[in-house]
């Protein structure tokens, strides 16, 4: 098992050669990702590769996503200090602590409850406190917070959630999630002005399903969508 050293050092590296050559550049999410250990949001076994160029398995048929993706999607949705800010599919907890890294506050929710509670508790142990997780179906949302300045969806979709759209602010409110089926989707980004929804491409990527009532059904499987 690596060495406290060991992982700043791939930790660096990783942040060098997976996303600053990759164009990723935003200051305070690059110092973010140098800081985060990711090695903590992984099941012992996968700890060596853990700032490998790839998503890792976390257990209950998740991943916790490649390091590359976390940061394009974090640095698209340009977050500022006072966002409040709704991530659905909390998983092991490292992308909620990007994003409570760099917003005012987070809301994650997470369908299932082991990896709801295990990430709670991993993510106050790292000292982060301006958070709300709750353990539901991620795919409506949570009307009861609206409106959010950010959404960030962590699995994919069969088609874009008009229930989520709605709850974005009216002034520039963003969403960024992945859409279509295995073996492969589209990331896309939404963009809100009162009641008007701009849509943009972004890249082709792989994620897990999202179960729920705008996801996909609970019987599909997980395996199928990422290799």
């Amino acid at each position: 098992m690596p060495t406290s050293r060991e992982y700043a050092r791939l930790r660096s590296r990783m942040v060098d050669e997976q996303l600053v050559e990759r164009g990723v550049s935003e200051s305070r999410l690059l110092d973010a990702l140098r800081m985060m250990p990711r090695h903590q949001f992984v099941p012992d076994e996968h700890k060596p590769q853990s700032y490998d160029d790839k998503p890792l398995p976390i257990g209950d048929g998740q991943t916790i996503s490649q390091p590359y993706i976390v940061g394009f999607m974090t640095e698209t949705l340009r977050l500022k200090p006072h966002h409040r800010v709704l991530e659905i599919g909390t998983g092991s907890g490292y992308q909620t602590a990007i994003l409570c890294h760099l917003a005012d506050y987070v809301y994650s929710v997470e369908r299932v409850a082991r990896l709801a509670e295990t990430a709670g508790a991993r993510l106050g142990d790292l000292g982060y406190s301006n958070l709300d997780i709750h353990i539901g179906d991620g795919s409506q949302g949570l009307p009861d917070q609206a409106p959010f300045d950010r959404i960030m969806v962590t699995a994919a979709v069969p088609r874009l959630p008009q229930v989520l759209c709605a709850q974005l602010s009216e002034f520039g409110g963003q969403l960024i999630l992945p859409i279509g089926s295995a073996p492969a989707q589209e990331l896309m980004l939404i963009t809100r002005a009162t009641d008007r929804f701009t849509r943009r491409s972004l890249l082709g990527c792989r994620f897990v399903p999202l179960i729920g009532r705008y996801g996909f059904d609970s019987k599909t499987d997980s395996a199928s969508f990422v290799s």
